[in-house]
């Protein structure tokens, strides 16, 4: 498989990240005015959430036609230019390929309810009666994961929302319907997947009752997962493409499996468990404070365990699901500017291909609507419904979805300080964040010590040194709660990185080996001394040595 090690990903949310036609929606003709803005940060790819044909009941992930564009969006024309554009500038395009379900509008599910056997074996339908679904099983966006049709005498599966209808992957003409959707876009010059919770595509051979959970447990890296995703990777030939995988609450060992070079399934693997160190009791509609030890005992577990295993990270922070990582684990005031090059220093460095969702590069925050008529993100709506129905007055279910909610992520790239954050000349399709006048792309383009400028460091780090892309890796301070730290090292190339997640002064013992590091990264413009090997941090700050080949 093609060695990713030295690449940088992209993350593009089309419908929030440039409105090239005034109508307040993000379009494909919007990229394609940015690409030299990407080129200029150095990217290898742009990861494109769904632009196909859809209701939109989950902003693109309820898919009706996988070859056809959302008039939203664009047009065929704007596509095809859009990859050749990209190519001239050496950037490959990476489409997202919702492989678990499809809307319940896709020409298959409309014939399914009409009654054709033929279409109704490409989704999950059980028999029974209207009060009694097939199991207690929840959706994951909240009640049962199971949708009665009365015409039909059926019930139908569906995960996530009631409008995307699970796929049957023991059906072969499913598989080969989504194999030709691959070969379809690779036709167009496509140079790379990300597959949607691809390991929920496999269900189990009994349905049963959860009464320890939601059910996940029974559907999640099912049974014929890597049989199914080793067939569609070699039928379609993509074993030399960029490949990942959104693995939803999986396991270390099967994403080895999923990313490991022998497997030849996957190139690269997302998992969620750093992202869950401040869920209550696990769940993610109850708040708490970040677990800093939980953290570090998850990356050191996931980053030895891969590197053990021959298998591949994905590295990231945010995507269109997550909250703004500086308002989650950073400083959005007195350290706005340390904490988030703190963050991405932490994540960049590590073993794997680093992933950069739009507007983190320059540090944007969570938007704080105060209104539930201000989100848009169906989870976040049927969220507050729950929680008020729960106990929680409005105030506390607006706090938790301030937190919590998907839309966090999905307000609109802030360009400029002009109306609408340059985003758009028309009001946009959700509110824009309040603080695009301090955060933008063109006042950091004039900042040397902005947060734009250091992401542009980290990549071209990448790039420059092998023992990044290429090396091992081995934790330090592991004890320590308010710093975690780490080395990489290949060869005689060696690298330090230590990192303070607190807002106040933080130590840490240097070893005698790293007391005459050359620095070569930081946040802070202040030189260290080092008292009897005892390393003062300031608050969030990191420190990246190198060790010569001497």
């Amino acid at each position: 498989m093609t060695d990713f090690s030295n690449k940088v990903i992209y993350q593009i949310y089309p419908k929030s990240f440039n409105d090239s036609d005034g109508d307040g929606i993000g379009d494909l003709r919007g990229v394609t005015e940015k690409l030299d803005y990407l080129k200029d940060l150095g990217v290898d790819y742009l990861w494109l959430t769904p632009f196909f044909l859809s209701p939109q009941r989950d902003n693109g992930y309820d898919v009706a036609d996988y070859r056809n564009i959302d008039p939203m969006f664009g047009t065929m024309e704007d596509l095809d230019n859009l990859i050749a554009e990209s190519e001239k500038r050496n950037i490959g395009l990476m489409f997202d390929m919702v492989f678990n379900h499809t809307s319940t509008s896709h020409e298959w599910f409309r014939r399914a309810l009409a009654g054709e056997k033929k279409y109704q074996d490409y989704y999950i339908f059980k028999e029974g009666s209207p009060n009694q679904p097939p199991t207690n099983w929840q959706s994951k966006f909240g009640g049962s994961a199971w949708e009665y049709v009365p015409s039909l005498s059926k019930w139908y599966l569906h995960l996530f929302d009631v409008t995307q209808a699970d796929l049957n992957w023991e059906n072969p003409e499913v598989k080969e319907e989504l194999k030709e959707v691959i070969r379809f876009w690779k036709a167009k010059g496509v140079k790379g997947f990300r597959f949607d919770v691809v390991n929920l595509i496999s269900k189990p051979e009994i349905w049963e009752d959860d009464f320890e959970g939601d059910g996940r447990r029974f559907y999640t890296d099912g049974p014929h997962v890597h049989e199914y995703l080793k067939e569609l990777v070699h039928d379609t030939e993509i074993e030399e493409y960029v490949t990942v995988g959104e693995m939803s609450s999986t396991t270390l060992d099967h994403c080895i499996r999923y990313s490991g070079l022998e497997e030849k399934e996957l190139s690269m693997c997302f998992n969620f468990h750093h992202l869950k160190v401040d869920y209550k009791n696990g769940n993610k509609w109850e708040l708490m404070e970040p677990d800093y030890m939980e953290l570090k005992a998850l990356f050191e577990k996931w980053q030895t365990g891969m590197q053990i295993g021959n298998a591949w990270n994905a590295l990231f922070w945010c995507n269109h699901d997550q909250p703004r990582i500086v308002s989650r684990l950073g400083n959005e005031e007195k350290y706005w500017k340390e904490s988030a090059k703190m963050l991405a220093g932490m994540i960049h460095l590590m073993r794997g291909t680093p992933y950069i969702y739009q507007g983190e590069e320059i540090g944007m925050t969570n938007p704080h609507y105060t209104s539930i008529e201000q989100y848009v993100d169906v989870e976040s709506r049927n969220y507050y419904e729950i929680l008020l129905k729960e106990g929680k007055t409005k105030a506390e279910a607006l706090e938790i979805l301030a937190a919590r909610s998907r839309d966090n992520s999905r307000t609109p790239m802030q360009w400029t300080d002009e109306r609408y954050c340059g985003f758009s000349k028309t009001e946009p399709w959700i509110p824009v964040s309040d603080n695009f006048d301090k955060i933008n792309v063109e006042r950091q383009k004039q900042d040397k010590n902005s947060i734009l400028k250091f992401y542009k460091k980290l990549i071209m780090l990448r790039k420059e040194k092998e023992v990044i892309a290429k090396g091992n890796i081995e934790f330090m301070e592991t004890e320590n709660a308010d710093v975690l730290a780490y080395t990489r090292c290949l060869g005689k190339q060696q690298i330090f990185i230590c990192c303070n997640f607190r807002g106040a002064e933080s130590q840490m013992e240097l070893t005698q080996e790293w007391m005459s590091g050359t620095k070569i990264l930081g946040n802070y413009e202040v030189n260290h001394e080092n008292n009897h090997g005892l390393l003062t941090l300031h608050p969030y700050e990191i420190i990246v040595l190198e060790k010569g080949e001497d």
